[in-house]
Order: C-alpha cells, then sequence, then structure tokens
C-alpha cells in the first residue's frame, strides 16, 4: 500500500526548502551540493524530490541556459505557521496553552529571554 502524501514538506524536502529560502533560487546539481554535507544523495536522487516537491506546490522551476533553477514557492513563515498548527492539533490536542507550557519547560532560556517573553506577552495588542 502506498504511503499517504504528508500535509507538511518531509525532513528531507524541509531542508530543501531552507536553502531555497536562505539563498533563493538554486540549480537541482547546487541543491545536491549544498545537501552533501548532511546528505550522501544523488544528483538524480534530488531531481526525484523536485518533481514531488514541484507536484506538491512547494516549488517552481524554470528553464535557464539549458537547465532548471528551483525556487521556493511557500514561504518560511507560512510554512512554519502550518506545521506548528499541525503539531499543536495532533500532539496537545490543539491547547496552544499546553503547547507553550511545554515549550518553556523544555526550553534553555536564560532569565533576561524569560523577562521578554513576559513583556511581550502582557504588551496589549496593536489595533
Amino acid at each position: 500500500m502506498a504511503r499517504p502524501v504528508s500535509k507538511q514538506p518531509t525532513e528531507l524536502e524541509l531542508e530543501i526548502l531552507k536553502i531555497l529560502w536562505m539563498q533563493g533560487p538554486c540549480s537541482g546539481r547546487r541543491l545536491r551540493d549544498e545537501l552533501a554535507d548532511q546528505r550522501d544523495l544523488t544528483y538524480q536522487s534530488v531531481m526525484t524530490i523536485l518533481d514531488i516537491m514541484e507536484d506538491k506546490g512547494y516549488v517552481c522551476r524554470k528553464k535557464i541556459a539549458g537547465s532548471f533553477e528551483y525556487r521556493a514557492k511557500i514561504t518560511q513563515q507560512a510554512t512554519s505557521k502550518k506545521m506548528m498548527q499541525d503539531l499543536v492539533a495532533r500532539l496537545f490536542g490543539g491547547s496552544t496553552r499546553a503547547a507553550m507550557l511545554n515549550l518553556l519547560e523544555t526550553s534553555d532560556l536564560n532569565n533576561s529571554e524569560i523577562l521578554r517573553l513576559r513583556e511581550i506577552i502582557q504588551t496589549p495588542p496593536q489595533e
């Protein structure tokens, strides 16, 4: 049976998106080279993943000088928001409060960072 399509980018797809968000449009070869430190992937494997990502709407490609250049079609902000919403829903039953408490309890924040968070929480929202 085929594995269901993930609602969120897979680990490898997210690594590719991070490169595209940081560096802008890249060729498949450049992406493979950028991934080489963490993963031993062939050029063909990277191209297969890029085809899948294009089908999912994560990237788009444009032919430039005989080869394709890929760029992120989704933003880092929108992706992180969707991934956090999914995590809160699945792991914390939709409770943002429970998720935040868990983050605070398991974090390594120093006192000044905790004070800054308190200031942010206590500041009324701008209208």
